[in-house]
């Protein structure tokens, strides 16, 4: 598993001295951690003497093991007659975490998921023109894993002391008796010990999803040719829940050393909190229903073998129902009705013509905006099948334009808390609005809060979608597909702007908002197999521009500052200031523009750009690519010969952009929100490059270091910027197949072996850790995944 790069323990060792070194308002961790520092503990943490007295903890190699073994297994059936036929497939899948586990523990914090999967169709002809079917469906996932889950666990070991305390010590003759494990800790007992952490319980959470489907189809020849029904009723059923048991640790630090002997004598740090047995809390419950009936009528048409009719109907209705929404109107069943058709003519199998329309309701809207009217039309032409293109067939076999046009509703805006838009949101005793009254004002009332207006006028949001394609195919081995679209989205929710003095308090929503988008999609196949041997070869690829821009929106005047503007932006473009370089000095700091809290030398300079001679949201601007990727692409191949066959796989990103999450990643400071304190670790890609007074880089890439987070460093700006455009070696794999003269014998059909790997390597101009983590470096890291396996058929 590859893990971000830290400096864990000599960040200490350095920092530790950098007390003496740093002065006035650079403090080190070590300056804010303890009071005092002796020589001696420098001197012994340094030369790694006396580890129990002046430990140096490596808390990753401590907590995590290098790897750990998964498994997977897949079983199949099926077989029937002309009345009957059937499908089982059952699968099973285990995934388990790399937790080290101390044998003095008498529970197994490790991550363990198991995934249990069973699937079954059934058709059976009723009569010769009908055909039920039944499907099934059912998939469980029990998972049990340290208290908070793994990532908890990492992050956790990231924000450790290596130097404080030990993970855990061994019993002294006081304590020789004791039933638990002697965990390490400083002062208060406060600290964040990750491996106490990981070792004082589980949580256990399971997740069931139940599919039940049944479908009657019926041809209807003896009306008219060519004309079908069918039907299909689908009853989904959710549910989870989470349960978490623990005991609280008991934590110790050394009392008393003998560094001759290496004896110690331990102190309790929190005799009244630590417990011996399991506690029991209960987490989070969900159940869900989700009911969904569709039924269709077909037709479909050849008329003197040129003329090719369809047509479709489909009406649809949903419901889904949560069991625990927490509010009255989120309780409510959730309800979709909707009639759709589809139309279709071809000539000659070259002009195609097509028509579509959606009649949607959605219960999220006013009775008179409940309803929309969604139609498209397309139009293909083979250009390949006509006369005049014969000759050129050998090599190009296939050549078809096509093109579609027409309209998307959409009723999944705003939040599940804004479900109805038409009905407003009052609460009649809201102790925000309560009054007191009486001659003490011991006397309350509580008042009426609304929450919600009601608006009659939200309606959906509607995108106009434009598709216009290639597909080619040349010399019956290479296929290419080529497609521009472009999107035009108006009546998207927004928040009115209002002026607090009208007294209207509840956001205001409306659909104002007008966005479009485009770009174009590329997708090629090529494979080849060698005559008259048993070699063959494939491979492919795609790749995608998209782009998109706000083109109207519900904002301040800002023609006197147009970079305030959302107009004209990617949608998923951030807003930020942009970072000059760091301070060089306090006379700079004093004669530049106004900036946020405490600032000096060494910290964030920002460019002024409205010229006020304050730094503020007036000089925010669009700061480099969308967070969502603008180009994605693919590619790889696959090879054969005589059984041996070998695959690869590579994606990628680009036009893209992050920031680093200082708050998570800055050295030194307390990153726990849990009431403990853990200080996170100096990642080498800071302690590089960091400004001080030693080396006082404009453009380190880190500030000044500090013990707390410095509020001017922490704004959204240029300066924590970084690429994450990227390529990986998603997968690869080799296998083996058997001869099939082998096999036989033993009534198989196929047996091959072979090996896997994904997420093997990845190219980044962002070399700090996977570009796909984005900002956080001290979040739990991507993994690299190797497989063995055997697939059998008989």
């Amino acid at each position: 598993m590859p893990i971000v790069e830290s400096c864990i323990v000599c960040t200490y060792k350095i920092t530790t001295i950098g007390v003496i070194l740093f002065k006035g308002d650079y403090p080190s961790l070590f300056f804010s951690t303890f009071l005092s520092v002796s020589n001696e503990k420098i001197i012994m943490t340094e030369r790694g003497l006396h580890p129990n007295m002046y430990p140096t903890t490596d808390w990753y190699s401590t907590l995590f093991n290098s790897m750990s073994i998964n498994q997977r297994a897949n079983f199949s059936i099926s077989g029937g007659g002309t009345v009957a036929r059937y499908y089982v497939a059952a699968s099973y899948s285990n995934d388990s975490g790399n937790l080290k586990q101390n044998s003095r523990n008498n529970l197994n914090s490790n991550v363990n998921l198991d995934k249990y999967n069973i699937r079954s169709n059934v058709n059976v002809n009723i009569t010769p023109t009908t055909e039920a079917v039944i499907r099934l469906n059912t998939t469980f996932d029990d998972y049990s894993g340290p208290v908070g889950g793994g990532s908890r666990i990492y992050q956790l070991t990231m924000q450790a002391n290596p130097v404080l305390f030990k993970p855990y010590y061994e019993p002294d003759a006081n304590y020789a008796t004791a039933k638990h494990i002697l965990f390490g800790n400083y002062g208060d007992a406060k600290y964040v010990n990750p491996y106490a952490e990981m070792s004082k319980g589980y949580q256990k959470w399971s997740k069931n999803l139940m599919l039940a489907q049944f479908e009657l189809k019926q041809d209807l020849k003896f009306l008219t040719e060519g004309l079908k029904f069918r039907a299909m009723f689908n009853v989904n059923r959710y549910s989870e829940y989470s349960v978490q048991r623990f005991y609280k640790p008991f934590y110790y630090n050394i009392n008393t050393f003998d560094p001759q002997s290496e004896q110690y004598t331990l102190s309790r740090l929190n005799p009244t909190e630590g417990t011996e047995y399991l506690n029991y809390e209960e987490g989070a419950k969900y159940i869900s229903t989700m009911m969904y009936i569709d039924a269709a009528v077909e037709y479909n048409k050849v008329i003197a073998d040129k003329h090719s009719l369809s047509g479709m109907l489909v009406f649809v209705t949903r419901q889904e129902e949560v069991a625990n929404a927490g509010t009255l109107q989120q309780s409510l069943p959730s309800r979709n009705q909707g009639l759709s058709g589809r139309f279709t003519y071809s000539y000659d199998s070259r002009y195609f013509l097509e028509a579509n329309f959606g009649y949607n309701g959605s219960e999220r809207f006013s009775k008179k905006e409940r309803w929309g009217f969604f139609p498209s039309v397309g139009a293909a032409w083979v250009v390949s099948n006509e006369k005049f293109f014969a000759p050129l067939t050998p090599v190009i076999n296939q050549l078809k334009i096509r093109g579609t046009y027409g309209l998307v509703g959409n009723d999944a805006i705003g939040s599940q808390s804004e479900r109805f838009f038409y009905l407003s949101q009052v609460n009649m005793n809201s102790s925000n609005r309560a009054t007191r009254w009486g001659e003490r004002l011991d006397n309350v009332i509580n008042g009426v809060e609304v929450s919600r207006y009601e608006n009659d006028k939200i309606t959906w949001e509607i995108s106009k979608k434009l598709n216009v394609g290639l597909e080619l195919s040349l010399f019956n081995r290479l296929s290419i597909i080529a497609e521009y679209f472009n999107e035009q989205r108006s009546n998207i929710l927004v928040n009115r702007i209002i002026p607090s003095a009208m007294g209207v308090l509840p956001a205001v929503k409306s659909n104002l908002g007008e966005a479009e988008g485009g770009g174009f999609d590329l997708e090629m196949n090529y494979n080849f197999t060698a005559p008259g041997s048993n070699f063959f070869a494939s491979a492919r690829g795609s790749f995608t521009y998209a782009t998109s821009k706000i083109t109207k929106w519900e904002e301040p005047d800002y023609s006197k500052t147009p970079w305030l503007s959302a107009v004209g932006r990617p949608i998923s473009q951030w807003t930020g200031l942009i970072a000059d370089r760091l301070f060089i000095d306090e006379y700079e700091v004093k004669n530049s523009p106004k900036q946020f809290g405490e600032y000096g030398a060494g910290d964030i300079k920002y460019h002024d750009i409205n010229g006020d001679g304050v730094i503020s949201d007036l000089d925010k601007v669009a700061m480099g690519h969308p967070v969502e990727p603008e180009i994605n692409y693919g590619f790889g191949a696959s090879f054969g010969w005589k059984g041996i066959d070998f695959s690869f796989f590579f994606q990628g990103a680009a036009r893209q952009s992050f920031w680093l999450n200082t708050s998570a990643t800055a050295p030194f400071v307390n990153a726990n929100t849990e009431g403990l304190i853990g200080n996170n670790a100096l990642l080498s890609f800071y302690a590089n490059d960091y400004w001080s007074e030693a080396n006082p880089n404009s453009y380190a890439k880190w500030p000044r270091l500090s013990n707390y987070l410095v509020d001017n460093n922490q704004r959204l700006s240029t300066w924590f910027m970084q690429d994450a455009a990227y390529i990986r070696l998603k997968s690869l794999e080799l296998g083996y197949s058997l001869p099939k003269q082998w096999i036989s014998k033993i009534r198989m059909e196929n047996l091959r072996l072979y090996c896997s790997a994904s997420n093997l390597v990845t190219w980044s101009a962002f070399k700090e850790w996977d570009p796909e983590m984005a900002g956080n470096g001290l979040a739990y890291p991507i993994q690299r995944v190797f497989n063995l396996g055997v697939n059998i058929t008989f």
